[in-house]
C-alpha cells in the first residue's frame, strides 16, 4: 500500500512539473499572452475530445496565472477563445 502512495504522489510531481515546463515555456515566449495561449490549446483540446489534452493544458493555465504577473486574464477573451476553437471543430463527446 505504501509503495503505491509513493508512487501516487511520484506521478504527480511530475505531472506538476510538466504543467510548470510548459508554463514557463509559454511564458518566455510571450508573457502576456501565455494565459490565453494556454487556454486556447486546452479549448482546442476539448473540442478535439482529447480529455488528457484539455486537462494538462487547463493545468498550465492555471500555471501561468500562479506565475506570472503580466500575463493578461480577462474572462471575456478566455470565453470568446474556447467559442473559437468550439466553433472550428466539431465537438466530440468525452
Amino acid at each position: 500500500m505504501i509503495g503505491a502512495i509513493r508512487h501516487w504522489i511520484e506521478h504527480r510531481r511530475t505531472l506538476r512539473l510538466l504543467w510548470q515546463t510548459d508554463a514557463r515555456r509559454l511564458i518566455q515566449n510571450d508573457e502576456d499572452e501565455a494565459y490565453y495561449v494556454a487556454q486556447r490549446l486546452a479549448a482546442r483540446a476539448r473540442a478535439a475530445g482529447d480529455r488528457a489534452g484539455f486537462l494538462h493544458w487547463a493545468k498550465v493555465a492555471a500555471e501561468v496565472a500562479r506565475l506570472s504577473t503580466r500575463a493578461k486574464m480577462e474572462l471575456s477573451v478566455v470565453q470568446s477563445i474556447v467559442d473559437d476553437e468550439l466553433r472550428a471543430r466539431p465537438t466530440k463527446r468525452q
